[in-house]
């Protein structure tokens, strides 16, 4: 009788070694990670690397990034700039025309002659009734005699003093020459305006030959003169003259100050004059008792006489002008 098979429980023994798993095999065919390079399941997300630790362990290439793209930002404008050569003499010049031509250069004098020409005024002193009548006379033929004028701003046709004066006061207070209206019975002044106004004395220098005056009638908009002290005035600077030459005017005439501290006898030799300035811009008859300006405007002195060796008395080049400190203290202005 046959005997059935006895096996054993315990697993046998194989005789080679052991054959390597076939997991991983299938997990790649699966397309899955090997179970080696998973994570273990059994690792908590605490323990996982954080956002921070992933930077801190790329932390220089981080820095090398910024540092690169910092610079190419920086460097940005100029690299896209265009680079640009130096100007030629002759684009200088076609700019220069070009900002010429949209805004003309305005000559100082201009300026100055526009600042103080609302100030300015035309100073006439009328003779007393009984100085007429010397004009009455006739010489043969019945042609009036016309008597030569005592003052060099005299006019002959009417034997009017004809003069300048410049207001230093908006309440109407003008200064000017005292042979201007010395004698005259009644004064009559006209404003830039066209305005006019008599005026009457309200004192008098006869040491500076100047008069102030008082306007009865002053327009509106009247515009004080800018004064400035002479103390600073030296030979060389321009200045100009503004007044009523021959009653023509107004008129502007431009020159340089000549001299300071001169002194002056007039041709009559009733007065001498002394701290004076000198200058070169024309004057005539008429433009006594102007302002002399500087060429912003500013009066420095009083047109009071030029120097005419002949019987002419037209201008030959030197004229004399008082110190405006000196005018203005007859004023009752402060002084500088």
């Amino acid at each position: 009788m046959a005997r059935p098979s006895i096996y054993s429980r315990s697993p046998a023994r194989a005789a080679g070694p052991a054959p390597a798993p076939a997991a991983p095999l299938a997990a790649a065919a699966a397309g899955r990670p090997p179970a080696s390079d998973m994570p273990p399941a059994d690792v908590p997300p605490s323990a996982r690397p954080t956002w921070r630790q992933r930077l801190l362990r790329h932390e220089r290439w981080l820095w090398a990034t910024g540092l690169v793209l910092a610079m190419l930002i920086a460097g940005w404008p100029a690299w896209t700039a265009k680079v640009q050569r130096p100007l030629g003499i002759d684009q200088i010049d076609a700019a220069l025309r070009e900002s010429i031509a949209k805004e003309p250069l305005q000559a100082p004098g201009l300026a100055a002659y526009e600042a103080v020409l609302p100030s300015v005024v035309r100073v006439v002193g009328e003779p007393p009734a009984a100085a007429s009548a010397p004009l009455q006379k006739t010489a043969k033929g019945g042609k009036p005699v016309v008597p030569a004028p005592d003052s060099e701003d005299a006019d002959p046709h009417g034997g009017r003093s004809v003069g300048t004066g410049v207001v230093i006061v908006d309440k109407g207070l003008i200064l000017t020459n005292l042979h201007v209206v010395d004698g005259a019975a009644k004064i009559t002044v006209t404003f830039s305006d066209g305005s006019q106004s008599e005026a009457r004395v309200v004192n008098l220098m006869p040491e500076n030959d100047l008069a102030v005056l008082q306007a009865l009638t002053i327009p509106d908009d009247l515009h004080a003169a800018t004064m400035r002290s002479t103390s600073g005035l030296a030979p060389g600077e321009a200045v100009m003259a503004v007044g009523f030459p021959f009653g023509i005017g107004p008129s502007a005439s431009q020159g340089v100050v000549s001299g300071l501290k001169r002194e002056f006898r007039s041709p009559e030799g009733r007065r001498i004059l002394t701290n004076l300035i000198q200058f070169d811009a024309a004057a005539n008859p008429g433009n006594s008792g102007g302002p002399l300006i500087t060429m912003d405007g500013h009066v420095v002195g009083i047109v009071t006489a030029i120097m005419n060796p002949n019987e002419q008395r037209t201008f030959i080049g030197i004229g004399f002008a008082v110190p405006i400190e000196n005018a203005a203290a007859g004023a009752g202005l402060p002084p500088f």
